[in-house]
């Protein structure tokens, strides 16, 4: 058979709409494209993104559709997931009520609203993850304060990984205390680690790291084994 992918010289691979396949990112020798760009095109249903998560991939824009997978990957791993004494102070005070999977589009929309101009989250993206969610398969975290969505996080759930996707907040620390409640459920769950993409300063304060594509892959590949699951 064909494979779905140019493979000219110089060109980025081209996910064709009824191809439901990746590439093979460990045979993949030589960069086509931006670094960490592997395709192009496709769609984002639910059945293409559950096998892009499988694969260590994530979308990342629309029009056209791209497909990542960066050479260096951030995790956070619970041994080494940190919690500074002012945000321990702020939780002890239990500022917010938390709850999960009460409001995962809201939550969605309030990542996108508070994104740069040009951000990811488009409409189409948060239709594609809120079918995920009602599949069962993304998840969202929740901080309210006075009855109102004060900020959250959410993410798709990979055998024993996490993806985290974006976070919010409106008040001061919902975004952090999100994260933190995520954190202890993930880890209470059997869950293996928590994939960020990329490391920020705000992750990177609360312990994250990066390891190389094939380290990822190799983790990812190894926590389909963990008996996790996202807690209701």
């Amino acid at each position: 058979m064909k494979s779905p992918f140019s493979q000219r010289h110089g060109v980025v691979p081209v996910l064709l709409t009824e191809a439901l396949e990746f590439p093979a990112l460990d045979e993949r020798s030589v960069e086509l494209g931006p670094p960490g760009l592997v395709a192009l095109g496709g769609d984002l249903s639910v059945a293409r993104l559950l096998l892009a998560y499988h694969s260590g991939i994530f979308p990342w824009s629309v029009d056209p559709i791209t497909w990542w997978s960066p050479h260096q990957r951030g995790i956070i791993e619970f041994p080494k997931f940190h919690v500074g004494q002012t945000l321990r102070r702020v939780m002890r005070q239990k500022p917010f009520e938390i709850t999960v999977d009460k409001a995962f589009r809201e939550v969605m929309e309030g990542c996108a609203l508070t994104r740069a101009q040009g951000n990811w989250i488009s409409p189409q993206f948060i239709d594609a993850y809120t079918a995920l969610h009602e599949a069962g398969h993304a998840h969202s975290v929740e901080c309210w304060k006075e009855g109102q969505l004060a900020g959250g996080i959410y993410g798709v759930a990979c055998g024993g990984v996490f993806a985290a996707e974006s976070m919010f907040y409106r008040v001061s620390n919902a975004s952090k205390v999100a994260l933190v409640s995520l954190m202890e459920m993930l880890r209470d769950s059997g869950f293996a680690f928590i994939d960020i993409q990329m490391v920020t300063p705000t992750t990177a304060a609360f312990g994250a790291s990066e390891i190389s594509r094939r380290e990822y892959l190799t983790r990812l590949r190894n926590a389909e084994s963990h008996l996790a699951k996202f807690p209701s």
